[in-house]
């Protein structure tokens, strides 16, 4: 049919759920019947994901089932580009090919590797547990990569005050944080929200201190905005 997929697949380790794995698009493409021949391009990055080094910036595409000629294309394209700089290809290759059990390396790296993981996972639920405790926010249990997506009540007038300066009540309220607690949130309304709904996404990748304090701030504007939208 001519469709080709480009699958974002940055968070495949980020997985807290203890019932639940990561399953690539390209083993669904290759196990679906009539998807066999489906062009798909999948990419992966140190910038995101378990490894978290936001800021060292490297990653890769496969590119499957592609034309050769496009391959071509696209190699030549990348390769005019600037590359990664050396920290991020030196991450890269430590994403991709790991110490393993034996190296002199490995015990450390597992360590550290694992002490990500668990932190990720407490702030997932630290934060997700603080939102919920706000009167007029609800949270769904973060599973995986490092974002929270709560939905909030506000007033009928906060929803007016929106309409009134052109805007989604959901981005009248995250201007409306960043001014009263420095707390940058992306209102959910550009991620295609259900009509009606009102929300935003945030993260959880502050470390677990700074985060308790985010989890203060966010329930004081909340109060502090309906208060003045009642």
């Amino acid at each position: 049919n001519g469709i080709v997929l480009l699958a974002d697949e940055v968070y495949q380790r980020n997985i807290y759920a203890p019932n639940k794995k990561f399953i690539s698009a390209k083993k669904l493409a290759c196990e679906t019947e009539g998807c066999e021949d489906l062009q798909l391009v999948s990419f992966h990055s140190t910038s995101k994901g378990l490894i978290g080094e936001c800021g060292r910036r490297g990653g890769y595409m496969e590119l499957h089932h592609i034309d050769p000629y496009v391959q071509a294309q696209l190699y030549k394209l990348v390769s005019s580009g600037l590359c990664s700089g050396i920290a991020g290809q030196v991450m890269m290759s430590l994403m991709v090919n790991p110490p393993k059990p034996g190296d002199e390396s490995y015990d450390q790296f597992a360590a550290e590797e694992k002490a990500i993981f668990d932190s990720l996972v407490r702030r997932s639920k630290s934060l997700v547990a603080g939102l919920n405790k706000i009167d007029g926010v609800t949270c769904e249990t973060a599973e995986g990569a490092t974002y929270a997506f709560p939905s909030i009540i506000i007033p009928e007038g906060a929803i007016a005050e929106a309409k009134e300066r052109n805007q989604t009540p959901d981005t009248l309220y995250a201007i409306s944080l960043l001014e009263e607690t420095g707390i940058c949130v992306v209102p959910a309304s550009g991620f295609g929200q259900k009509k009606g709904r009102v929300g935003f996404r945030t993260t959880f990748l502050p470390p677990e201190d700074e985060l308790d304090r985010a989890i203060d701030g966010f329930g004081s504007h909340h109060k502090n905005f309906c208060d003045r939208y009642a």
